[in-house]
C-alpha cells in the first residue's frame, strides 16, 4: 500500500511537470515589462539585468553612484542621478513611476537604499543589479 501511494504520488509529480512544460508556464528567469502587473520590485543577477536591458529598451536604466564615479565608467547609456545629493527623490520622481527602472550603484548598498525610497515615492517596478557597477 505504500508503495502504491508513493507511486500515485511520483506519478502526478511527473504529470504537472509535463503539463507545465506543454503549456509553457514553467517559470523564466526574467519577464519583460509589458507583461509585467502590478508591484514588482526585486534584485536580479547580472545575466537577469542584462536581459532586462535587451528585452526592454525604453526602460529607465539609472546609475545612483556619484557623479565622479559615474564619469569613470557606466552600464550603456545609463543616467546620474546620484543617491547622495539632496536633490535625488525630486530627480529621481521625474522618472515613470509605473515604467520599468533598472537601477545600480558601485556594489549593491546604495542602491538598495535607492530602491527603498523609490518604493516611497511610488514606483512600482524596479529591477536592482546585484553586485552593482563591480559585479558588472
Amino acid at each position: 500500500m505504500k508503495g502504491l501511494i508513493i507511486l500515485v504520488g511520483a506519478s502526478l509529480l511527473w504529470l504537472t511537470a509535463c503539463a507545465q512544460e506543454a503549456t509553457g508556464t514553467e517559470e523564466t528567469s526574467f519577464t519583460e515589462s509589458s507583461e509585467m502587473d502590478g508591484f514588482s520590485i526585486e534584485r536580479v543577477s547580472k545575466e537577469d539585468f542584462e536581459g532586462y536591458l535587451k528585452h526592454n529598451p525604453d526602460a529607465a536604466l539609472v546609475d545612483v553612484r556619484t557623479p565622479n564615479e559615474y564619469n569613470q565608467g557606466k552600464i550603456g547609456d545609463a543616467i546620474n542621478v546620484d543617491f547622495l545629493a539632496t536633490t535625488f527623490e525630486e530627480e529621481i520622481g521625474k522618472l515613470d513611476r509605473d515604467g520599468l527602472t533598472l537601477i545600480y550603484c558601485r556594489s549593491g548598498g546604495r542602491s538598495a537604499k535607492a530602491l527603498e525610497k523609490m518604493k516611497k515615492l511610488g514606483f512600482t517596478n524596479i529591477r536592482e543589479l546585484e553586485g552593482g557597477y563591480l559585479g558588472w
